[in-house]
């Protein structure tokens, strides 16, 4: 184990009786790696209440003298290689939120059941085949991610009135072949995700969740065919109102008089059917439509210099027309669309970075480059021209004041994502043909290309330190929802200036029905000898089996 000169961080948080600490990225885990794991000292930090070590592929285990961290509130354990958890970390009475996920798990002791102030389990990514009995002994849970295991099922007992917090269970990428009736019990469930499973019916008993908002079962084969079809491409209401049909078929069948109110039923199942049916079609009509590079000879391209392979190396692209702004709040709901997309996909900012410009507002060509943090200057979203030092300098000050108005409980989201470019000696930014840095990843992007309500065409840039896939991933997450956005907008047909913005001559064209289909302009990115490094979309993209969503090429 490391001692305190090695670990200077342990040695301020011990002197400033700090709440927090965070160790993240290849520096810490090449400390991990050489002293054989956290420094012991670490544990004498008795005052912290968040603590987390993320990005350390080196750190397999945690000591058993974590129970000594009393007051811990939050314990962010990710992206790292653990092979084990000590069962002590039951004596965390203190503990609301654990983050175990994107590590080498295959089991999780039986001491997390302890922790009666737990509300937030996250053990996402990894290899667990069982959840441990006694989870309903954690009264206060809220929110389980379990996505992404080699789970079979939930624990007999799991299914309880006891758990009548828990709005949030997700489950999906797992080999799950059963979802009991009981799950009705879960009171206060809103989100259920269990795609991608085994499950080869879906319980009648679920629509008696009152609560239920969301549901996700794509990608089970279910027996029940016009069931599997509306999952895959109706909305959590139609799916409710089917199971609640099919329970009260069975329940008719059953009563006395049965036969007469299923008579009646057929009629208004008749009706709904067709009305389902009507659904299906009519989000079928999600339409991406797909532009080639070679079909448009202006179209945009970005050279990417070689040395942004140290600092961020990842990066696609692409234009996208037909994305109605302008109507009532559909401007508010994209940026609240892809602020959800940057907290969750995107690990807020960790993973990768979203960047949406006004295409009428860029001067091309663009190039992803390289600068100094003192020579990189960019006008912020709602800020002056300042230098990225000045601009992360302040950003570091509105983190901490935010941390101390919630009286240091938690480490913000800004705090995460500023910490990537702790130690970097260059900036990676994306700059116009006149000089000027319209996007400063994953800080911000400029106030010089802001989208606006009037805009037409929008450029999107995701960029990534992980992998040129993840950079696929979230662009196709997010086109698929501005899809989703636009045919909302035009179902609804929202009024511009509805949200109460002071508007121009009204158009004579807003009187035509409005279109949700998207065309989406392939950009290619280019070395700086001219060789193509990737263009996006390609083939391969936008095909996750959305079945509610057709892309022409």
């Amino acid at each position: 184990m490391g001692d305190m000169e090695n670990w200077p961080e342990i040695e301020k948080a011990a002197t400033e009786k700090r709440r927090e600490l965070v160790f993240q990225g290849p520096a810490f885990d090449e400390r991990i790696s050489a002293d054989g794991g956290l420094a012991s000292v670490l544990y004498s930090l008795t005052l912290l209440n968040y603590l987390e070590v993320s990005q350390c592929p080196s750190l397999t285990e945690i000591h058993e003298d974590i129970q000594r961290l009393t007051n811990l509130q939050s314990l962010i354990l990710c992206r790292n290689r653990l092979a084990s958890v000590p069962n002590v970390v039951g004596k965390l009475k203190s503990l609301k939120v654990l983050d175990l996920s994107v590590n080498n798990l295959s089991s999780l002791p039986e001491g997390i059941t302890q922790l009666k102030e737990l509300t937030t389990l996250n053990v996402s990514c990894n290899s667990l085949e069982v959840l441990p009995k006694g989870l309903t002994q954690c009264t206060r849970l809220s929110n389980i991610n379990v996505s992404k295991n080699r789970l079979t099922g939930f624990p007999a007992d799991f299914y309880s009135e006891k758990l009548d917090l828990l709005s949030i269970l997700v489950a999906s990428d797992n080999s799950i072949e059963q979802l009991s009736g009981d799950v009705h019990k879960l009171a206060a469930l809103k989100v259920l995700d269990l795609s991608n499973n085994k499950l080869k019916e879906i319980p009648a008993d679920l629509s008696d969740c009152a609560k239920l908002k969301e549901i996700n079962f794509k990608g089970n084969k279910l027996n029940d065919k016009r069931l599997e079809k509306m999952v895959n491409g109706c909305q959590t209401k139609s799916i409710l109102d089917y199971l609640r049909g099919k329970k009260g078929r069975e329940e008719g069948g059953e009563a006395d008089g049965g036969r007469k109110a299923e008579k009646g039923k057929r009629q208004q199942r008749k009706k709904k059917g067709a009305d389902d049916q009507d659904e299906v079609e009519e989000l079928n009509k999600m339409v991406v439509r797909v532009l080639h590079v070679s079909d448009s000879p202006a179209a945009l391209s970005v050279t990417v210099s070689a040395e942004v392979k140290d600092v961020r190396p990842y990066l696609v692209c692409c234009v996208v027309r037909g994305m109605n702004l302008k109507s009532g709040n559909a401007l508010k709901r994209f940026l609240v669309a892809q602020t959800k997309l940057h907290d969750d996909l995107c690990g807020k900012r960790t993973i990768a970075t979203i960047a949406t410009h006004d295409v009428q507002l860029i001067k091309a060509p663009l190039a992803y480059d390289v600068k100094p943090p003192t020579q990189l200057k960019v006008v912020s979203l709602g800020r002056k021209e300042m230098t990225a030092v000045e601009l992360i300098k302040h950003l570091q000050v509105e983190a901490d004041e935010l941390r101390k108005q919630k009286k240091r409980q938690n480490v913000t989201g800004l705090h995460k994502y500023l910490q990537l470019l702790q130690g970097k000696a260059m900036y990676p930014c994306l700059v116009d043909a006149e000089g000027h840095v319209i996007s400063f990843p994953p800080i911000t992007n400029s106030e010089k290309t802001k989208i606006k309500k009037t805009t037409k065409e929008l450029f999107l840039e995701v960029t990534s330190a992980a992998s040129l896939q993840t950079c696929k991933d979230i662009m196709d997450a997010l086109i698929v929802k501005m899809a989703e956005l636009n045919k909302f907008t035009a179902e609804h047909r929202e009024e511009a200036g509805s949200d109460g913005e002071a508007e121009g001559p009204q158009d004579p064209a807003a009187s035509i029905e409005p279109s949700s289909e998207l065309i989406v302009q392939q950009v290619r990115t280019v070395d700086q000898d001219g060789n193509l490094k990737v263009v996006y979309p390609s083939k391969t993209d936008l095909c996750n089996d959305i079945s509610n969503l057709t892309v022409i090429w």
